[in-house]
């Protein structure tokens, strides 16, 4: 019994996290068995692996193996029963020696010492190996897809290190919650329904009653206490979220971090989670430990009342010593599933504890849906049309009021407003993409309402490159090619040099092969973004939505890029998000933004000669450059007269 009580107490002392505030809190009193129906409804399809008819066969077979299972379990205390009868009766050689090697081979096929797993259970461990990585990569790769299909603004609102948590807790918990219940639940209580009619028919009704009255008594306090520890174990997963979050928080940051000198700070808050979170594991722990030693209670009770009614018969000569010798074993084999049942029992509860952030993140609706029977978009010549735009963020506060305007197919048209912060211009731009539905009015292109066709087909045809480029942690081959990702490596070179990024890439030592690190944080600002600009280029899209896609560059690189993008923009719908003037010079159109509305329209001379908010916005920036045209004049003149000093300094000592 030790062992199997170190046994159990070891695996409940594992901690299984979940639980946080990424989608609301649970609340702490909530049985984990509410809505009981619907997740087992939602795991259903994960444990029958459909169009895969091997897996199900895998799947058949392993049932099959379970019930040899609970046959091989009556017959192994029988057999011993015998072994003990035919000793005391005096049997020949032959005969004890038959039903000891039955009985070896039964209990070879069962196992051997409490709780090892003997020859049919490890051979359907083994097959049930094949159906449990089914059940892993179905539930992963469903929720991975589900996230991507969430709406730019869940993703804006999303703590990464409780998703992540969340994705792996979940699909590990799934696994375990259908093999406690498969291959633990169930067979414990056919095992005990079984003891129950063997004890009555062999016996007698007393042995039923002990066993009945045992059974009743562990599944209901292990039930009770298991529901009253739940709020310890829910806070200590909340709390390791916390912990855990934070750390993540810390080290993306970690430039912040060391610009503050808030080292000290960083650790000193870590580690004020970790003992948040030690107070509600001791706590977890010590409940666990008062379950462990009420069901130890039980299970003895239960043991000395049989045992001393067992050794009554056999003094009165009722019972032989083998039936003495059969009800110990069978009652210590029916103990030991039975102990285990509690433990899968509180497995199964944290595994619906571990799984309930993964199931709200299932339920997170999709805020941008195709409609029902949408078509595919259907590129002709890419007129773009905003009519009476209205939109907002969040209620009470509109980004965009009435606006309309319309870019002919192969025009440019510019974004600018007299501040550089929440204007709207970059919000255009995402709802020309659909990362979000407008509250009124109409954007088409081509004729045809955004709104009614499919976002793959609508995004296949746009480009954008936005103004803060982040990169995935890989080379920068690969980076650009997420352009296109059938492209050939000629077609990334070719991209590159369109991009002016190409010399600078041949010049690191891996060149292309190079790794840009996580979020690209190898690369300078400007490297980074004529990265964008290359996998852009690649991607040959027939509009180009530019946010401000210079705006990382230095003058000199942004006039080569300048140049890049009027080839690569020439014929095609063009919209610019610009803050420097001086970039969007050339644009068929400009549009200024001011109070959520378009205050100005027209060409740059136009609005010059207009003298309003984009002549006076001229003005500003050409007074700028020039008050930073003089001071590098200044910096320039000070240092020629530094090395004339140096020179004649040099003279002298000569």
């Amino acid at each position: 019994y030790c062992a199997v009580y170190q046994s159990d107490h070891q695996r409940n002392s594992c901690p299984s996290h979940n639980e946080s505030s990424l989608l609301g809190r649970t609340e702490e009193n909530q049985s984990t068995w509410q809505g009981f129906t619907k997740k087992v409804r939602l795991l259903v399809p994960y444990l029958w692996p459909r169009g895969n008819v091997f897996l199900q066969l895998l799947v058949i077979f392993c049932l099959g193996l379970l019930g040899i299972e609970r046959a091989i379990n009556v017959f192994v205390p029988i057999y011993y029963k015998n072994i003990v009868n035919e000793l005391t009766d005096g049997r020949s050689w032959h005969t004890v020696a038959t039903t000891v090697c039955i009985y070896v081979v039964l209990k070879f096929l069962q196992g051997g010492g409490a709780g090892a797993s003997g020859f049919v259970s490890n051979m359907r461990s083994f097959l049930w190996i094949r159906v449990q990585q089914f059940t892993n990569r179905v539930v992963q790769v469903r929720l991975f897809a589900h996230l991507h299909s969430l709406s730019l603004r869940w993703h804006l609102g999303r703590k990464t290190g409780d998703v992540l948590r969340s994705i792996d807790r979940g699909t590990s918990s799934i696994n375990s919650l259908l093999s406690y219940i498969v291959f633990s639940i169930f067979p414990t209580i056919a095992d005990i329904v079984i003891s129950i009619i063997y004890f009555i028919t062999y016996f007698n009704a007393w042995f039923g009653l002990i066993i009945f009255i045992c059974m009743v008594l562990y599944l209901t306090l292990t039930i009770i206490i298991t529901e009253w520890r739940t709020k310890f174990r829910r806070d200590m997963n909340q709390q390791d979220n916390n912990a855990k979050s934070k750390a993540v928080d810390s080290l993306l940051n970690f430039e912040t971090v060391k610009y503050y000198n808030a080292e000290n700070y960083e650790v000193s808050r870590f580690e004020d989670t970790i003992l948040k979170y030690q107070v509600s594991e001791w706590k977890t722990q010590a409940s666990l430990a008062f379950l462990n030693q009420t069901q130890n209670g039980i299970i003895g009770g239960g043991l000395l009342a049989g045992s001393l009614l067992c050794a009554y018969f056999v003094t009165e000569g009722k019972f032989k010593v083998g039936d003495f010798v059969l009800f110990g074993t069978y009652i210590i084999q029916l103990y030991t599933p039975l102990n285990w049942f509690g433990t899968y029992y509180r497995m199964i509860q944290n595994s619906f504890i571990d799984m309930e952030n993964m199931f709200k993140l299932f339920e997170e609706e999709e805020e941008v849906k195709d409609e029902v029977n949408a078509g595919s978009f259907h590129y002709t010549a890419g007129k773009v049309e905003f009519e009476n735009v209205h939109f907002s963020y969040t209620n009470g506060k509109e980004i965009l009021k009435d606006v309309s305007f319309t870019v002919l197919p192969g025009q440019t048209v510019a974004l600018v407003s007299s501040w550089t912060l929440g204007a709207g211009k970059s919000t255009i731009i995402r709802l020309l993409f659909r990362f979000y539905n407008i509250q009124g009015g109409c954007i088409r292109i081509d004729g045809q309402d955004i709104s009614k066709v499919k976002q793959r087909s609508l995004r296949a045809h746009i480009g954008v490159v936005p103004q803060d480029t982040v990169l995935f942690n890989d080379n920068i081959r690969d980076n650009i090619r997420y352009g296109r990702i059938s492209a050939s490596d000629q077609e990334v070179e070719e991209a590159a040099i369109a991009a002016d990024i190409h010399d600078k890439i041949m010049a690191f030592p891996e060149a292309y092969d190079t790794q840009v690190g996580e979020r690209g944080l190898k690369l300078s600002g400007g490297e980074k973004q004529r990265v964008a600009i290359a996998r852009t280029i690649l991607k040959a899209p027939q509009i180009i939505l530019l946010d401000e896609a210079t705006s990382a560059l230095d003058t000199q690189t942004e006039r080569n890029i300048q140049a890049s993008l009027a080839k690569v923009c020439a014929n095609r719908t063009t919209i610019v998000v610009a803050h420097r003037l001086s970039t969007i010079i050339g644009a068929d159109q400009i549009l200024v933004i001011s109070n959520a509305r378009i205050a100005e329209r027209g060409r740059h001379e136009e609005l010059l000669v207009k003298g309003g908010i984009y002549a006076d916005m001229w003005m500003k920036q050409q007074q700028a450059q020039d008050s930073d045209s003089s001071s590098d004049t200044e910096a320039k003149d000070r240092k020629s007269e530094k090395l004339q000093a140096q020179s004649t300094s040099s003279g002298h000592s000569h």
